[in-house]
């Protein structure tokens, strides 16, 4: 799964290279939009449609439409907030099952793509072939 979100986000990358990044470490982000992989490294967990952040205000994951997101902003959903969005829109994560789709597409673009694998979390071991795990401008190593 890991292999298959990062192939997606280089692509995304390749799509929208102003607007995308893929980017460890946040000073090579900009205000780019990160897609984390590491979201899908083994043992990692992530919220779940509806599910309420341990944050002050009580903020609740919500599944949106694309055509919301001009008007909404996080802070809109909260467990205060979220029964009367549920009884005006419905759930809009009910039909997440209905469509199948297969992650060799992106398997594939993860193989054939030579930039190899990206950085890990950093209680992970390092593994074969993955990047140094030091923020570049860190890097006493690198070629100035």
């Amino acid at each position: 799964m890991r292999h298959a979100a990062i192939a997606f986000g280089r692509e995304l990358e390749r799509r929208m290279p102003g607007e995308v990044t893929t980017k460890w470490w946040k000073e090579e982000r900009g205000e780019r939009i990160f897609v984390d992989y590491n979201q899908n490294a083994r043992d990692r967990t992530i919220a779940s449609a509806y599910s309420i952040r341990p944050k002050p205000g009580a903020p609740v994951s919500a599944p949106v439409a694309w055509d919301e997101l001009p008007e909404i902003t996080p802070e809109d959903f909260t467990v205060a907030t979220m029964p009367a969005r549920y009884e005006e829109v419905g759930d809009k994560h009910a039909a997440i099952d209905d469509v199948q789709h297969s992650l060799q597409p992106l398997l594939d673009l993860y193989a054939r793509d030579e930039e190899g694998d990206m950085p890990y979390l950093p209680d992970y071991p390092k593994m074969p072939g993955e990047p140094k795990r030091v923020q570049p401008s860190r890097d006493t190593d690198r070629k100035r």
